[in-house]
């Protein structure tokens, strides 16, 4: 499990719906350098999803 993962899994709940907020600002800025051509690295928007699919299961699963 890489380091990235085991710190999402700590994060509180408060503390990971931030991120996500984050995370989906993110995702939305890198749809417009897309769309411009100016985007550098096509394979961030899959580990975007991932890390925001991994947060809200951090979020489910911490009641």
């Amino acid at each position: 499990m890489s380091k990235k993962k085991k710190e999402e899994k700590k994060l509180t709940k408060d503390q990971a719906e931030k991120k996500i907020i984050t995370l989906k600002k993110d995702l939305f800025n890198m749809r417009f350098k897309k769309v411009n051509n100016q985007i550098d690295n096509p394979a961030q928007f899959a580990e975007i999803r991932k890390s925001i699919a991994r947060l809200y299961t951090t979020i489910k699963n911490t009641k």
